[in-house]
């Protein structure tokens, strides 16, 4: 039975023709899902919550990609969602592992962590994140989803825009991002310096 008959019926709630609309995509969609949340099980659990929306929401299906990029979308959709999950969890449960009684949160320095090494680090992560959020709306919507470490045809679907589109988009938000990162760095570094030479009595 061809695709498109295939879609009719699933669309009129048939279980079996939608199974085997899904079949012949299964394999590459957990290997993507995998790639997200670094686990089989995990990107198993994310492709079964997929199929289960897909199938919900295969009316909504307009044809206006094929349905394996629709598909597709809604997997790697699944799969991050599955993955914000887990870290918010683990936020939790490290955050409950930390708290005392009386409710004050200790925060036990690793043995081996260098605080000035730590503060630079975040520093960094905090003016990464701000000129993320700097960025056009459909230049940071790439990077976001390029951050996520997925393939460019994997990014592109998610973006629901040609290859070279995503591309070109990912082009202009890191030569946006590294202006952006080259200028705010050179700030801070200007900010210490003057702090130093203020601390000193020294005036420029």
């Amino acid at each position: 039975m061809c695709e498109q008959a295939l879609l009719a019926e699933a669309k009129q709630g048939q279980t079996e023709a939608f199974g085997a609309l899904c079949k012949p995509f299964a394999r590459k969609l957990v290997q993507s899902a995998q790639r997200i949340t670094r686990n089989r099980e995990d990107a198993e659990d994310a492709l079964q919550d997929a199929f289960l929306s897909a199938f919900i929401h295969i009316k909504n299906f307009d044809g206006r990609s094929s349905f394996s990029t629709w598909l597709t979308r809604i997997a790697i959709n699944s799969a991050l969602m599955t993955l914000r999950k887990k870290r918010r969890s683990r936020e939790i449960l490290i955050a409950s592992s930390e708290s005392s009684a009386d409710g004050v949160v200790w925060e036990v320095p690793g043995s081996s962590a260098n605080p000035e090494k730590l503060y630079a680090q975040r520093e960094e992560e905090r003016i990464l994140r701000q000129a993320v959020r700097e960025l056009r709306p459909t230049i940071r919507q790439a990077v976001e989803v390029r951050l996520q470490e997925l393939s460019m045809e994997e990014t592109a679907t998610m973006l629901d825009v040609s290859l070279a589109a995503a591309k070109g988009r990912l082009f202009h938000g890191r030569r946006a991002l590294r202006v952006a990162l080259t200028l705010k760095t050179n700030h801070r570094v200007q900010k210490r310096s003057y702090a130093r030479r203020e601390g000193r009595g020294a005036y420029v």
